[in-house]
């Protein structure tokens, strides 16, 4: 029971092995523990307004008094107006993602962490023994301290530490869920046990007697805990970069095992269309961690490397691109906070941008020399281009210093366009304008492209309207 559950996390190496792990202190005045808390709050207050609205609208399909009519319209508007007013709170929640990020201080572009569902606590203890005593015929009270130990470790789950102890305690009550369910959940009864859990992104709860929703919900519960861990790591080292890059791999296969099995979920956030798009987040977010830890010795100024990292960075940018395609597809638009589809969409124009850099000062700060490898800096161009202009070729662009020049400035040109246009996305998002260290990146990025664009800027020269070809 309580008794077994030790504090600050730790486990008893010793005795009959039965102790487990606790949960976090829920009243921890933590940035997360205060998200999760006001999210619960918010959950509470959003299924009130809904009843309240269910109400009045069966009132108005029953009478037929103008006067009630009228009345009830406007309670209705009220509480419509409300519930929006609390859905965009519940967004506001979900655009904090500054409070999951690495606790160093850090110049990196922040990253998004999935929120825990939130669930009701259950009462296992007089279904269970009832259960015991018709189909076992036992009697249920000697089971009590393993129902107990149950209840506390489903309670302890609500609150997993944000770390693989936290993991293994979601795994460990997700393993006992399989055995319960042969147990106790047989399909010709009912326990009269109801599962409640809220969707993650508008509040909305879900109820059910089975155990589907339960187990469904602790894998996504699961793959948000990796989420967040992967947010949480240092990415100014090499193994904080690894443990992210770890992280959000599993987070996108714990996700993944979602969709797989189980297709019927009534919650939205765990739909296969919402879910698909939560991989291909985690996926992007992975693959950027990826980049930086490239990026994190040092890039050197050679030909190659600057091949290498603008096509790394293009990436990133194309995977982001995808995010933020699935993200303004319907219904999923309107399920998602807006913050999270600018972000992606910043993030897809930024190292867009860097890209567009590197290459450009490969093609300008490196003319091909007697002693370079033409053969391996042509193979390494014709890699970056899927598509060159009528009539040019790899080699041409080489051993041409006036198309180098036509080319490259023509990439720091499309360079300056797209961080212009991560800014201008970054300006128009309301949730954004609170991450400043993102701003100072973009607007530092933007700085960086325009001076070295500036270098190679004659303004004697006729305007060229070249556009730069795509990279790949």
């Amino acid at each position: 029971m309580t008794d077994t559950l030790l504090p600050n996390g730790t486990e008893d190496s010793g005795g009959d092995g039965k102790h487990f792990r606790k949960g976090c202190n829920p009243l921890a005045q933590t940035g997360r523990s205060k998200l999760q808390n006001t999210r619960a709050s918010l959950n509470q207050q959003i299924i009130k307004q809904m009843r309240m609205r269910a109400g009045a609208e069966n009132l108005l399909k029953a009478t037929n008094n103008n006067k009630v009519k009228e009345m009830v319209l406007l309670e209705l508007s009220y509480v419509n107006a409300n519930l929006q007013l609390l859905m965009g709170q519940l967004e506001g929640l979900n655009s904090s993602v500054d409070v999951y990020q690495s606790t160093q201080e850090t110049t990196n572009i922040p990253l998004i962490a999935l929120g825990l569902k939130e669930t009701k606590e259950v009462d296992f203890s007089a279904p269970f023994k009832d259960f015991i005593m018709e189909h076992y015929n036992e009697d249920g009270r000697t089971f009590e301290e393993e129902i107990a130990d149950l209840m506390d470790l489903r309670q302890a789950s609500r609150t997993p530490s944000r770390n693989e102890a936290g993991v293994e305690l979601l795994a460990k009550y997700y393993s006992h869920l399989p055995l319960i369910e042969n147990r106790f959940f047989s399909p010709t009864h009912q326990t009269g046990i109801f599962f409640t859990w809220y969707d993650s992104f508008t509040g909305v709860p879900v109820c059910q007697q089975n155990l589907t929703l339960e187990k469904a919900s602790v894998v996504f519960n699961m793959a948000a805990l990796y989420s967040q861990i992967g947010t949480r790591s240092d990415r100014q080292t090499i193994v904080g970069l690894g443990e992210a890059i770890s992280s959000f791999q599993k987070a996108a296969g714990m996700l993944s095992h979602l969709k797989e099995t189980f297709t019927h979920t009534p919650s939205y956030d765990m739909s296969p269309a919402m879910v698909g798009m939560l991989i291909r987040l985690m996926i992007a977010q992975a693959q950027e961690c990826i980049f930086e830890k490239i990026a994190l010795p040092g890039i050197l100024n050679k030909f190659n490397s600057l091949i290498k990292m603008a096509q790394e960075a293009v990436k990133v940018s194309e995977i982001y691109d995808q995010v933020h395609q699935s993200m303004i597809q319907m219904p999923i638009k309107d399920n998602v906070p807006s913050f999270w589809s600018v972000m992606s969409l910043v993030k897809t124009n930024h190292y867009g941008a860097i890209a567009h850099h590197f290459l450009a000062s490969a093609l300008l700060d490196h003319e091909l020399g007697p002693n370079d490898d033409e053969d391996q800096q042509e193979k390494a161009l014709s890699q970056v281009y899927d598509q060159l202009p009528e009539g040019c070729s790899p080699l041409d662009i080489l051993k041409n210093k006036d198309e180098r020049e036509r080319i490259g400035k023509a990439h720091f040109r499309r360079a300056i366009s797209s961080h212009e246009e991560a800014l201008r996305n970054y300006g128009l998002c309301q949730h954004l304008d609170k991450l400043k260290v993102l701003q100072e990146i973009l607007e530092a990025s933007h700085r960086r492209s325009l001076n070295k664009y500036s270098d190679y800027e004659n303004e004697e020269e006729f305007p060229d309207y070249f556009e730069a070809p795509d990279i790949i």
